[in-house]
């Protein structure tokens, strides 16, 4: 079912898990936190197969993960609750129909507020460069959202729009060099562009969110002990501290 973003915007709370493909989610164990949701995208599917654990939202901005992955994609599109596609994937055949479907688009014009930083879309303040003024971050999805050549920062986007206030990052190492967890001989490996683009898009996009998108209503934490993202930008936790911040959200 096509739904629009406002049907879902500022609609969850508490804590959410953004599962990514860095070889680090391999030792991480999701039984730890049975009651939050997760956000996977891509491959990393494949960590909750053969498991009761069930995608509450499915990302993927890239066109071709389909072919180069078909059994992962299509696991996806069958166990997820809420799909986040490009509009031509959302009129796949194989989605179940009662499944939520929400189209990927880039975020464009700017009002007044945007630029003042008071609205739902976050922009760089360096004017003078075309690149500069790409990076940004959307509060919104339904303005679209910025690119910032790595889905985990889709993700993100996806997690302030819907209304979490805790955001547990899984696997988003970003380290080109060790490649994605579910990728073997069998399966085959999708490019990668992350160290291209790590210097002048992936990690300002990440600063941008830190200086102007995280505060005391959104909070994002990394669970990779081996992630690329300087702790300066997205602080590292363990497991032990995670459970104690989820635990606050528990009843009783």
């Amino acid at each position: 079912m096509l739904r629009s973003f406002e049907t879902c915007h500022k609609t969850c709370k508490g804590p959410v898990i953004i599962l990514a493909s860095g070889q680090s989610a391999r030792h991480f164990d999701l039984a730890h936190f049975p009651d939050v949701p997760v956000i996977a995208m891509n491959g990393s599917v494949s960590m909750l197969m053969g498991t009761p654990i069930k995608p509450f939202f499915y990302v993927c901005s890239d066109l071709d993960f389909p072919n180069q992955q078909p059994e992962l994609y299509a696991w996806a599109l069958q166990h997820s609750n809420n799909l986040l596609l490009w509009p031509e994937r959302l009129q796949e055949h194989d989605i179940p129909p009662v499944t939520n479907r929400y189209p990927l688009f880039k975020a464009r014009a700017l009002s007044l507020e945007d630029w003042l930083g008071t609205g739902s879309l976050v922009r760089s303040w360096t004017f003078w460069s075309k690149r500069g003024r790409s990076i940004g971050f959307s509060r919104n999805l339904s303005k679209g959202f910025f690119d910032a050549r790595t889905v985990a920062y889709v993700a993100l986007q996806l997690a302030c729009h819907l209304g979490f206030s805790e955001v547990f990052l899984v696997g988003v190492d970003l380290d080109q060099s060790v490649g994605r967890f579910y990728e073997t001989g069998q399966t085959g490996h999708s490019p990668c562009g992350l160290d291209q683009h790590w210097e002048r898009r992936i990690l300002p996009s990440l600063a941008l969110m830190r200086q102007r998108v995280i505060d005391d209503r959104f909070q994002v934490y990394n669970l990779s002990a081996t992630s690329r993202v300087p702790t300066s930008v997205i602080p590292k936790i363990d497991v032990a501290q995670a459970r104690a911040l989820v635990a606050r959200h528990l009843p009783g």
